[in-house]
């Protein structure tokens, strides 16, 4: 049983997470560039940024990474690395709310996931919770959703079954589960392997640099991905799977609301309701985790009373 303010930094680190990804529609909108120099050019940064967290993230006690150890790294932080590259391909070959869709579906095949490789069961509240995530994705991007490519709607269903991989991973090498290795260092490694994916693509589209381009670009690799890969990694080590990514479901209802504050483009009433339904959703199922939690530790104060 974890003390009281792990149980509030857990989530906490994840809902940070989730915020600062919502950052990216804003910040890509801003930046002329093909989607693959984004997401290789933050992610560049971003593996510099957990290099030098690596230390303080796992208590002082970061070992070096010896040469026999890049093969394991390098296959376990390729889902996560698969996720943000087939979804960034994704968004090009299908509607953006497509791909929102599709990848959101991640808190399921996570739940399922985790029960096979983990025996972390959901419980009712949870998918009582995922229930309402979908209805509540489906009425914000109601609006948006085209027919898209058969193709590009397949890879972004495949970007959510590697996110929820990718969360089963890093959750099961926190807990000291299968290879045991740092999370930080598996996301370190998946930024490294993204930025060299895209590393062709600045040589077919080369990009136009600006100052607004440029600060949009270090902003997203030291902040926008770069600390909240940090988060990520101290919070999945205090948060179950399924709840990890109900939290993470937060990130698509907030992002329009930076875009509106940014350029004045408010969302409609779709949007607004089915965020609404979201945070709901989010919000019953955290303070379920929490009474259950908080169960055993009064059924043992009560009985220590009787003693």
């Amino acid at each position: 049983m974890l003390p009281d303010k792990d149980r509030l930094a857990g989530p906490g680190a994840i809902l940070a997470c989730a915020m600062l990804w919502s950052t990216s529609g804003l910040l890509i909108r801003l930046i002329d560039w093909h989607p693959m120099l984004i997401a290789g050019s933050r992610s560049f940064i971003a593996a510099f940024v957990l290099w030098a967290l690596r230390r303080p993230l796992s208590g002082g006690r970061a070992a070096p990474v010896a040469p026999r150890d890049l093969p394991a790294l390098a296959l376990l932080g390729l889902c996560h690395s698969a996720m943000m590259i087939l979804f960034v391909i994704a968004n090009t070959m299908t509607g953006a709310a497509n791909a929102i869709m599709l990848q959101y579906a991640s808190p399921v095949w996570a739940a399922l996931l985790a029960l096979f490789f983990l025996r972390e069961r959901t419980r009712p509240a949870q998918w009582a919770a995922l229930a309402l995530v979908g209805l509540g994705m489906f009425l914000v991007f109601s609006g948006g959703l085209v027919s898209g490519s058969l193709a590009g709607d397949a890879l972004a269903l495949a970007s959510g079954v590697a996110a929820a991989g990718n969360t089963v991973i890093l959750r099961a090498c926190a807990l000291g589960k299968g290879a045991r290795r740092d999370p930080t260092d598996i996301l370190l490694v998946s930024h490294a392997i993204t930025a060299a994916f895209s590393a062709p693509f600045f040589l077919a589209h080369p990009p136009v640099l600006s100052a607004q381009s440029l600060l949009c670009v270090a902003y997203m690799g030291l902040i926008q991905i770069g600390l909240s890969s940090a988060l990520l990694a101290y919070g999945i080590k205090r948060v179950p799977v399924t709840q990890a990514m109900l939290i993470c479901s937060i990130e698509p209802v907030v992002n329009p609301l930076w875009v509106m504050l940014a350029l004045g483009e408010r969302p409609a009433l779709s949007v607004v309701s089915g965020g609404a339904v979201i945070i709901a959703a989010v919000a019953l199922s955290s303070v379920a985790g929490d009474r259950k939690k908080g169960a055993p530790a009064a059924s043992a104060r009560g009985g220590q009373g009787k003693a």
